[in-house]
C-alpha cells in the first residue's frame, strides 16, 4: 500500500487494518489489509457490514485484534470467522505499509485492439505488466502504474528482459512476428504461462515449424494457444481480454494453470 508511505511521512494519522486470520467462507484472506483515516479508506477488506464496522472502529481509534463471526449477527451469511487487526499507522511495522507481491508478472506483446482491452481489464489487478510493441502510435497516451510501456524496434529481443517465470501473452498485429516472439520464450523455457492468440490452425501450423526446428515435444506442450477459459465465448477485443485475464488468475503461485484452461480466442 504505497500511499502509506506518504501518509506516514507526512505524519497522517490513520490505521492499517489486517485480516490477520481467517477459517471458513470468508470476503477475503489473511493478509489483506485497508487503510483508514478520517476521511478516506484505501483498499478493502471485503466491503458489506464488517468493512462498515471496521472503518467505525477505525476511526475511532480501536487498536489490538478483533475476532469476527460472519453471521446474522453482523448482517452477513458468508458464515466464516475472522481475526481483524488494528494498528495506527504511526505504530506499523514497514512491512505492513507496502503492498504484497503482484499476482503475476506479464509479458505482454501487442498494443492493438485486444492487448489494449487486456490492460485496461489489468487496471485494478495487483500485478506487473510488460507492455511491448514496435508502434508508439498504438498505445494509449495514459496507463495504470503498474503498467511499463516499452515501445522498440525488435519486441523479440525483449523476452531475454522478463524474469524467470514470467507469464507471456504473444497477440501482435503480425503473424510472423508471433512466431519470433513465441520461438525465442519456448527457447529461453523458463516462463511460467506463455499464451498465444489465434485459431487451432494457427497453432497446428506453429506447432510444425516449431518441432522442424527442434525444440522439445515438452517444453512445446506448455504453449496456450488458442488462449482464453472455455465457456468464454466471442471474438469481441473485450471479451477476449476478460478470457485471457481470467487465465492467467487460474495460475497457481508456481505459474503453472491450477486447472487445465484453454479457449477460443483467435
Amino acid at each position: 500500500m504505497a500511499i502509506a508511505l506518504d501518509w506516514a511521512g507526512a505524519g497522517r494519522p490513520a490505521t492499517v487494518v489486517e485480516i490477520v486470520d481467517h477459517a471458513g467462507s470468508v470476503p477475503r484472506e489473511t493478509g489483506t489489509r485497508m487503510l483508514v483515516a478520517a476521511e478516506a479508506v484505501v483498499g478493502t477488506i471485503g466491503g458489506g457490514h464488517l468493512e462498515w464496522q471496521a472503518i467505525a472502529q477505525a476511526r475511532v481509534g480501536r487498536q489490538g485484534d478483533w475476532r469476527v463471526a460472519l453471521g446474522p449477527a453482523l448482517g452477513q451469511c458468508c458464515g466464516g470467522t475472522l481475526t481483524l487487526r488494528f494498528t495506527p499507522l504511526a505504530d506499523a511495522a514497514p512491512a505492513l505499509w507496502t503492498s504484497p507481491p503482484p499476482r503475476f508478472v506479464l509479458q505482454l506483446y501487442g498494443a492493438g485492439h485486444v492487448g489494449r482491452a487486456i490492460v485496461r481489464v489489468l487496471a485494478d489487478i495487483h500485478c506487473t505488466v510488460n507492455w511491448v510493441d514496435a508502434r508508439d502510435a498504438e498505445f494509449p497516451p495514459a496507463v495504470a502504474p503498474h503498467v511499463d510501456v516499452r515501445c522498440v524496434d525488435a519486441p523479440e529481443a525483449e523476452v531475454e528482459t522478463a524474469p524467470p517465470g514470467c507469464a507471456f501473452l504473444v497477440l501482435t498485429h503480425s503473424h510472423d512476428l508471433d512466431l519470433r516472439i513465441t520461438e525465442a520464450i519456448l527457447r529461453r523455457g523458463d516462463f511460467g504461462f506463455l499464451g498465444l492468440i489465434g485459431s487451432a490452425t494457427k497453432r497446428a501450423r506453429f506447432m510444425h515449424r516449431f518441432e522442424a526446428r527442434g525444440i522439445a515435444p515438452d517444453v512445446l506442450a506448455r504453449l496456450t494457444c488458442p488462449i482464453g477459459l472455455p465457456g468464454v465465448h466471442g471474438k469481441e477485443p473485450a471479451v477476449l481480454a476478460v478470457g485471457a485475464v481470467a487465465q492467467l488468475l487460474a495460475l497457481d503461485p508456481a505459474g503453472a494453470p491450477s486447472r487445465k484452461a484453454s479457449g477460443a480466442a483467435g
